[in-house]
């Protein structure tokens, strides 16, 4: 059972997810998405039709990317926990609600051109987290009394 936030939990969404044929008929997808988790920052690689990596990183390669994911440790665990409950995320829970609920978006960038990646991507990505519904996870974060 992959434990999140942990390079483990991504590469084995990633290979779920390059098994799935209803990713690759989404179209493809390029891009170098940031997830940050508290303190931690991981790099989720997409390029055409898979998930080619997932690599933890520090706060200056967030420059590198072309947008990154920011939510507190207990929105991630509860993001993902709701994905599980359900197959796929509520409207709540979608990556597209939870960036307009933010007056600071969940989507970031240094460069509003590369934001727009999340944008043009966002079924896809959607479909990565929703994947993730397929396994158990284990939280370091967030833990329930």
């Amino acid at each position: 059972m992959p434990t999140f936030p942990s390079v483990e939990w991504f590469k084995v969404v990633g290979e779920l997810v390059n098994k799935d044929d209803a990713f690759r008929r989404l179209g493809t997808v390029d891009a170098r998405v940031g997830v940050k988790v508290g303190a931690q920052l991981f790099e989720v690689t997409f390029e055409a039709f898979e998930c080619t990596g997932a690599r933890e990183i520090g706060e200056g390669d967030l420059r590198d990317v072309d947008f990154w994911l920011e939510q507190t440790p207990e929105e991630w665990r509860e993001m993902i926990e709701n994905i599980r409950e359900h197959g796929s995320a509520d409207l709540h829970h979608t990556l597209n609600t939870i960036d307009l609920s933010k007056p600071e978006g969940f989507a970031r960038s240094y460069d509003g051109y590369r934001r727009d990646t999340f944008y043009r991507f966002n079924q896809s990505l959607q479909h990565f987290f929703d994947v993730s519904s397929k396994i158990e996870t284990r939280f370091t974060i967030g833990a329930r009394s």
